[in-house]
């Protein structure tokens, strides 16, 4: 009998989604990666709408 649509053995989500799972950690990896070194560039380095232009001239001082 089903009390409010739930069955006595729950369904596993995790073990039929883990491609998926995968998938998208990886996809937020390689995004994450993507930006960074978009950041980072020559081009991007001295423009002032970079957020991180003051924090990168730091690092090209040492």
């Amino acid at each position: 009998m089903a009390f409010f649509g739930l069955r006595k053995w729950p369904t596993p989500v995790a073990k039929t989604l883990w491609p998926f799972m995968v998938a998208g950690a990886t996809t937020m990896y390689l995004v994450s990666k993507a930006q960074d070194s978009g950041i980072r560039s020559a081009e991007w380095r001295n423009d002032p709408r970079n957020p991180y232009a003051a924090e990168l001239a730091k690092q090209s001082l040492h």
